[in-house]
């Protein structure tokens, strides 16, 4: 079962093009125009062992929002019909990341049921160039467009560039528990529903 995809989505204020493999080696090419952005997502791809190849183009001139939370949602979008029907995954998964002096605690379910819960502090406004309130909306659309359960809490820490890095590394590594086939359930869903 090949869990590959592609994603091209393009609107008046993005153009985005993600290709994705979640059974990859954590290979990643990552051009978003954003570079505080582009360094979160190849944590992503490397700790999650999830192929990603993105470029985005956007209304950068204006500011970051729309390109960063476009890109939320066409990787979501890639990793959910890379993923198709989710059979045999193990479905939840959790991490818990300590970054230094910063500890974040990261829990999902790939159930097709999206939600983010976001506990996150931040005493910065901006990392790099970034509005550090857009790592909210980055989670949010790739929660939504990924159809994951999405629960992230920074327990304590002091440095914004840690708290917000240990997110990206414990949503990777729950991505990574997550989607892995568990060998005894490799051909049913992983739900008293019957679908996820």
């Amino acid at each position: 079962m090949s869990r590959k995809a592609k994603i091209s989505r393009k609107t008046k204020e993005t153009s985005i093009a993600v290709e994705v493999n979640i059974d990859g080696k954590g290979k990643y090419k990552i051009e978003t125009g954003i570079g505080f952005l582009d360094h979160m997502l190849e944590q992503l791809s490397k700790h999650s062992q999830i192929d990603i190849i993105v470029k985005a183009k956007g209304d950068t001139h204006i500011d970051l929002h729309h390109t960063t939370e476009d890109t939320g949602i066409a990787i979501g979008e890639a990793i959910s019909k890379a993923a198709g029907n989710r059979k045999g995954i193990k479905r939840y998964a959790h991490a818990l990341i300590p970054m230094d002096e910063t500890l974040t605690r990261v829990a999902i379910d790939v159930s097709n049921r999206p939600y983010l819960i976001w506990k996150v502090d931040l005493k910065v406004e901006k990392l790099g160039e970034m509005d550090t309130e857009l790592f909210k909306e980055w989670f949010q659309a790739f929660s939504q467009s990924a159809g994951i359960t999405l629960h992230i809490e920074n327990v304590y820490g002091e440095n914004s560039h840690h708290k917000i890095e240990s997110c990206f590394k414990g949503l990777a590594r729950s991505l990574k528990d997550a989607f892995e086939i568990d060998k005894r359930i490799k051909t049913s869903i992983p739900s008293t529903k019957g679908k996820l």
